[in-house]
């Protein structure tokens, strides 16, 4: 057991779950911890580490400019709030107040979801448009985005997510560009592959936000927003601690001598987002690694992981595992289907148990309402493969 753990009194997990926030994200490769560490050790200006940091992500994405934000969420909600303030400091003032401004972020409805809370934080308020249910009925139509942009549209709102019927990302942009309006895309979880880093800068995006704690390999308390150099700067601006005068502030030639601004911003609506040091160096080194990481070794160790689970629970009766993934260029998992019935317990159980025993295991619970477990090799370490099997094996047995 990690001493730290042992002194708190917290048990270690076997994480066959996937990079889910709750069970911790992904382990740390060796160069992430060595960077974080030697980071901790010295103070820096975090907005020359943020611009240095912000030069590296716009290498590899593609984009103009890049920020290292404290999550995908986090960095959502300031590339919402930028979309709303600009550079207009009375405006970062007073979010997300957003009274007398534009205000309104426009979605698709099949593209709502649970985590777009982070639009909502920044003061935003969605306008939905098209149907649910498809074909026939549903789906949207570009027409339909067009017309609901209005003066008081502040941004478009474009999730990755596995919807028929949607507007792609590409009309999506031709859309709201011909009415000067950007588009924000949430693609927390895109990756891999690895050409989505930039895939979505390439169709047009003006924001896209990647969690730096999931298949990046970097802290649970990071992630990447990249995009439209203008916007990046207001993020900076509503992000960094501003308690400075103006005549001692960093920006003041950029933004004061120049007359872009009347003033530095206060603490304002990032505040409680901001990231260490520590992170924005721990993030900027697995950036590195992953965009240099040999993908295609990393999906042959995942299949063969996900082939020992299959094998390793062949043999138990009620118990039927399917390879699930293998045209997708996704994580693939193992679906592991139980006959609830023949054997006495609920998928529910079995998580239960698989949590509460020793070495604790957790799965993904993502098809338990339908009698099955789902196993996620991503964050399952080569030394965890035979006690993940055994714990399957001990908890799937039938009590019949």
């Amino acid at each position: 057991m990690t001493r730290i753990y042992e002194e708190l009194g917290v048990r270690p997990l076997i994480n066959a779950a996937g990079t889910q926030t709750r069970f911790g994200g992904a382990p740390l490769p060796g160069e992430v911890v060595a960077a974080m560490a030697e980071a901790s050790t010295a103070c820096v200006r975090m907005e020359e580490l943020q611009e240095a940091a912000g030069r590296v992500i716009a290498e590899i994405t593609g984009a103009e400019a890049g920020y290292v934000t404290s999550g995908a969420a986090a960095g959502i909600t300031l590339g919402v709030a930028a979309c709303l303030a600009g550079l207009d400091v009375t405006r970062m003032d007073r979010l997300p107040d957003t009274t007398g401004m534009p205000d309104e972020v426009i979605v698709q409805r099949a593209h709502r979801n649970a985590y777009d809370h982070a639009v909502r934080a920044a003061g935003a308020r969605f306008v939905e448009v098209g149907y649910l249910g498809y074909p026939g009925a549903g789906g949207t139509h570009p027409w339909q985005i067009e017309a609901a942009i209005t003066e008081r549209t502040a941004a478009i709102y474009w999730a990755v997510i596995e919807a028929r019927g949607v507007v792609p990302l590409e009309e999506v942009c031709r859309v709201a560009h011909r009415h000067d309006k950007p588009v924000v895309v949430d693609a927390s979880a895109a990756l891999p592959p690895a050409d989505n880093l930039r895939r979505f800068i390439a169709a047009g995006a003006d924001l896209v936000s990647f969690s730096g704690g999931k298949a990046i390999m970097g802290p649970q308390a990071s992630g990447i927003l990249c995009g439209r150099r203008d916007l990046i700067g207001s993020v900076l601006l509503q992000n960094q601690d501003q308690d400075v005068h103006p005549e001692t502030w960093s920006y003041r030639a950029r933004f004061l001598d120049s007359g872009l601004l009347p003033g530095p911003p206060h603490q304002g609506l990032g505040r409680g987002f901001k990231v260490g040091k520590e992170e924005i160096a721990g993030l900027v080194t697995a950036l590195r690694a992953y965009a240099r990481r040999d993908h295609s070794a990393d999906r042959a160790r995942w299949d063969r992981l996900i082939q020992a689970v299959i094998d390793g629970i062949a043999d138990l009766p009620g118990v039927r595992g399917r390879y699930l993934g293998s045209d997708s260029p996704t994580v693939p998992r193992a679906r592991l289907d139980l006959n609830e019935a023949a054997l006495g317990f609920s998928a529910f159980d079995a998580i239960g148990r698989l949590l509460a025993g020793e070495p604790r295991v957790a799965v993904s619970e993502s098809a338990a309402r339908e009698g099955a477990l789902v196993i996620n090799p991503l964050c399952v370490r080569d030394d965890d493969e035979a006690a993940l099997i055994g714990r399957l094996r001990a908890v799937l047995r039938s009590t019949g």
